[in-house]
């Protein structure tokens, strides 16, 4: 593989890195984590425990009602009452960690967000999808170029495709991810009571789909200035064969033979006019020629 090919493949290399941590983070839950205070499950430690004690009433006849009559007592008050779950959201689910049992529950982020702001979430999704269709684009092309052993000047337009292609799928990675950080911000403030967050950050998600926008920005710049640079090469080479072929058509004619031309003329005018002049005069006469 020659020089430029292995370049070409240098840039491929963050285009497809760019590419996957987008699709990562895309399909992922984890844009943003937190904890949620909830209240304590009633009588979660077990019946006699030091919080909790189930006392169950029975009638006069000997028999136990039903569990409906049984009664109560928890001796946790404060913030002893709550406990703190963890949680973790995404562009597509909400998903929190569940107290009955081992494992997380789940549930449509667009479900949680205020209504007037579905709309927001939908453009950002739409922004996602479209960032990692021209990444893929990108992709291609470069790919193609890689894989092509010839040159020629069409290929100076595949680098700036890409270079703009890397550009706008950077623009609009940053939109979405502007978008969504404020639908959640909103949905902190005005969603429901049982999911508002106690404390949140964002998570790696979140991270990955900046990484993914750097990348982008960082390849559009490297394509940019190899797409100038070797146009610029281009041109100076075209440049340099047309000025030889030209030298080689129009070759200039040396000096010597002018002045032989015309010593040949002025040579052959004086042998005319001296045999001119020899007809008038008459016969035996001496004749002097200078020639000047």
């Amino acid at each position: 593989m020659d020089r430029a090919r292995q370049q070409r493949a240098l840039v491929l290399l963050p285009i497809c890195l760019a590419l996957a941590l987008a699709l990562t983070a895309l399909g992922s839950s984890h844009w943003c984590e937190g904890t949620q205070r909830v209240s304590k499950p009633l009588c979660q430690d077990h019946a006699g425990g030091p919080h909790c004690i189930h006392v169950s009433r029975g009638s006069g006849d000997g028999r136990k009602d039903n569990e409906s009559q049984a009664v109560q007592y928890i001796w946790e008050t404060g913030d002893d009452k709550f406990i703190d779950r963890r949680f973790h959201a995404g562009l597509w689910q909400s998903c929190e960690e569940s107290l009955s049992s081992a494992g997380e529950k789940c549930k449509s982020f667009q479900s949680i967000i205020p209504a007037e702001e579905q709309g927001v979430l939908w453009l950002s999704i739409g922004a996602e999808v479209l960032n990692i269709l021209l990444m893929l684009t990108s992709a291609i092309l470069l790919g193609s170029r890689v894989s092509d052993r010839s040159s020629g000047s069409h290929w100076f337009k595949v680098d700036a495709s890409v270079a703009i292609l890397m550009v706008l799928a950077g623009l609009l990675g940053m939109v979405a991810h502007m978008m969504y950080t404020t639908i959640f911000q909103i949905t902190v403030n005005l969603g429901p009571e049982d999911w508002r967050p106690q404390t949140w950050d964002y998570g790696w998600s979140y991270c990955l789909a900046w990484s993914s926008f750097a990348l982008c920005m960082a390849v559009s710049v490297t394509a940019m200035s190899r797409y100038t640079a070797a146009r610029l090469e281009f041109s100076e080479k075209q440049r340099g064969q047309t000025g030889s072929r030209h030298s080689q058509h129009i070759a200039p004619e040396p000096e010597a033979s002018d002045n032989v031309w015309e010593t040949e003329v002025a040579a052959s005018l004086a042998g005319h006019t001296l045999v001119s002049f020899s007809e008038h005069l008459p016969p035996g006469a001496p004749i002097k020629v200078s020639m000047c």
